[in-house]
């Protein structure tokens, strides 16, 4: 069963380095596009900005959104509303 109920998005954030922990070959290319080394993950965990990083990496592929909801039970949807929290208002928003 999905949770759908509004979730914190660094617990969504949290979920997801975890669930990337255990996709190796996925780690490797978030690692690569964020330019964190490995032994940094834990301390930038606090940054809301790397928060967003980790849900911008999901929500732009969505075979990996899906796979991640499939492993953690998270819907899509409240994955989708964390981003926005994280993310803020984008340019298909309207607001700038």
């Amino acid at each position: 069963m999905q949770k759908v109920a509004p979730v914190d998005p660094q617990e969504i954030a949290i979920a997801i380095l975890g669930w990337l922990a255990n996709e190796a070959d996925m780690l490797g290319r978030f690692l690569a596009l964020s330019g964190v080394a490995p032994v940094d993950l834990r301390a930038h965990m606090a940054d809301a900005g790397f928060q967003a990083g980790l849900l911008d990496f999901v929500m732009q592929d969505e075979p990996s959104l899906m796979a991640f909801c499939e492993a953690s039970g998270f819907a899509p949807e409240a994955v989708a509303t964390a981003w926005n929290r994280l993310s803020g208002p984008g340019l298909a928003s309207g607001e700038y």
